[in-house]
């Protein structure tokens, strides 16, 4: 592997995929797009496979200037290696659940989801400040394209909602990220890990990071875009929204607001606790009441990331391990599940609930599947979904018994909403005929479910296996935020700390 750019490689075979599909038939672009994923999903397994826990803290490194005082720089450090991971596993089950649903344009449909991977790889690769910026932003555009031109029916309305959350909190981020790399001298993003911001400065920075990641995990009460987008987008879309794009503001969290804000986390805490815990509450309740199958694992969706970001501002090692594990839990479970809406939406084009019922009875396979997925989205022990909810709390308690006691009314809510679903769809009477009349999973279904369940059972019995790679950067994390750590239930030494830093930084100029 020496001197070979493996993450360039990443990023090279889906682009090239993606010109090579928008000149191709519907046919060929299907297959091309299949192999590129194919070949990122192997590359993703070797850079598993050579990574070296324990080792540098950056791997895999790359740097090419462009131009004065911006570089293509790439590397990735563990945390980031498992979000590559996930991204390239998901990305083939994307296009085999586009395979028969898509008929219009396919060419292009390939090629946005092609570009789609290009730019998330960009996104968790990136070493310079301003390229992860063009990454972050610019993954908006496939997006809203899939959204928009192959969406339901009011496509137009989520699209356009969709775009214009995410950008608007971006704009205070760049403003941000400007400011920055003027003071501290340098776009590097490593370096600006262990760069000492004055505190008053970090309060302004950590807000302006805060307005884009917030939109874009999403947080209380910004969320409100996620539901429609899920809603109106395609299947695989869904699929990629859930499973990959909801966990770049959570990365960004990890890697700039964490770090680089280590003060201002401390001060915003309560924040974050707050917003993280009206979201438990409320989109579980609501989620409680969808006649949308969509729509309830949607909200289901921001309960769960709720429960990352408030393992992430506990500041300690089983809080942030925890919030890593959910959100590649939930990049599994969450796929597989709108993955198991779109199997019955192909075959009976509805998501409304009551249209369906007994399904266990003609559907015997598709029933095993959709009730293990639910059991890990419930967080029952053996699945992936136990394993992560279990480390965040645990890493809350350490800070506050009020704040882990409601966060973990989410499990018990999320029980409720998704055993209530699960009964409606796969038990009781078969009510309506052409229900009744679906055929079970075909082997294209049955291939994609059935990859989706290996690691939500690999993770839940050996997670160990997703945890240390990350840990010496979990370690590392944990190091550069101890001197704002909470010390006693829910109170932090941000003030003290903040004197301290405040200290440093003037002895380092």
């Amino acid at each position: 592997m020496d001197g070979f750019p493996i993450l360039s490689a990443m990023m090279l075979v889906p682009m090239a995929g993606a010109i090579a599909c928008l000149v191709s038939s519907a046919r060929t672009a299907r297959q091309i797009a299949l192999v590129a994923t194919l070949i990122d999903f192997a590359l993703g397994m070797l850079l598993w496979n050579q990574y070296q826990p324990g080792g540098a803290q950056w791997q895999f490194t790359e740097n090419a200037a462009i131009f004065d005082g911006f570089s293509w720089k790439l590397g990735i450090d563990g945390i980031a290696l498992m979000l590559i991971a996930l991204t390239t596993f998901l990305m083939p089950i994307c296009i085999g659940a586009s395979w028969k649903s898509v008929e219009k344009r396919v060419g292009e449909y390939m090629a946005a989801f092609l570009m789609m991977e290009v730019l998330i790889i960009g996104v968790f690769t990136a070493q310079d400040l301003f390229l992860f910026y063009i990454f972050f932003e610019a993954g908006l555009i496939p997006m809203y394209l899939i959204i928009g031109v192959w969406g339901g029916a009011n496509r137009i309305y989520a699209s356009y909602k969709f775009f214009l959350y995410t950008l608007l909190g971006s704009v205070l981020m760049l403003i941000a990220m400007m400011w920055m790399a003027n003071v501290a001298g340098t776009t590097d993003i490593p370096t600006l890990m262990e760069y000492n911001f004055a505190p008053q400065a970090q309060t302004w920075l950590w807000l302006a990071f805060f307005a884009s990641f917030a939109v874009k995990v999403p947080m209380w009460p910004v969320h409100t875009w996620l539901p429609d987008a899920h809603v109106q987008a395609p299947t695989a879309g869904s699929v990629l929204l859930a499973g990959v794009l909801l966990k770049m503001g959570g990365y960004g969290f990890i890697r700039f607001s964490l770090p680089m804000f280590p003060e201002a986390s401390a001060q915003f805490a309560w924040l974050i606790f707050v917003l993280s815990m009206v979201a438990v509450v409320y989109t579980s309740l609501v989620a409680l009441v969808q006649t949308d199958m969509k729509k309830l694992i949607a909200y289901s969706s921001v309960a769960h990331m709720a429960i990352v970001t408030v393992g992430l501002f506990a500041f300690n090692r089983q809080g942030l391990e925890g919030s890593m594990i959910v959100m590649l839990s939930h990049g599994f479970v969450s796929g597989a599940l709108f993955l198991c809406v779109g199997i019955i939406y192909d075959r009976l084009h509805t998501r409304e609930i009551s249209r369906y019922g007994g399904l266990s009875i003609n559907m015997p396979r598709y029933a095993i599947f959709f009730m293990l997925f639910t059991m890990a989205s419930v967080g029952l022990p053996g699945t992936s979904g136990f394993v992560g909810e279990v480390l965040s709390l645990a890493g809350i308690y350490q800070v506050s018994s009020w704040v882990a006691f409601v966060s973990g009314t989410g499990v018990i809510l999320g029980a409720a909403y998704m055993l209530y679903l699960y009964r409606r769809v796969a038990f009781g009477d078969q009510k309506n005929a052409d229900a009744a009349a679906m055929p079970d999973l075909d082997l294209r279904e049955l291939a994609m479910v059935a990859a989706l369940a290996v690691p939500v059972m690999w993770m839940g019995i050996y997670p160990e296996s997703f945890l240390a790679p990350m840990r010496a950067d979990i370690s590392t994390l944990e190091a550069r935020v101890a001197r704002a750590k909470p010390v006693g239930d829910g109170q932090f030494k941000a003030g003290q700390s903040n004197n301290q830093t405040h200290e440093s930084h003037e002895g380092s100029h």
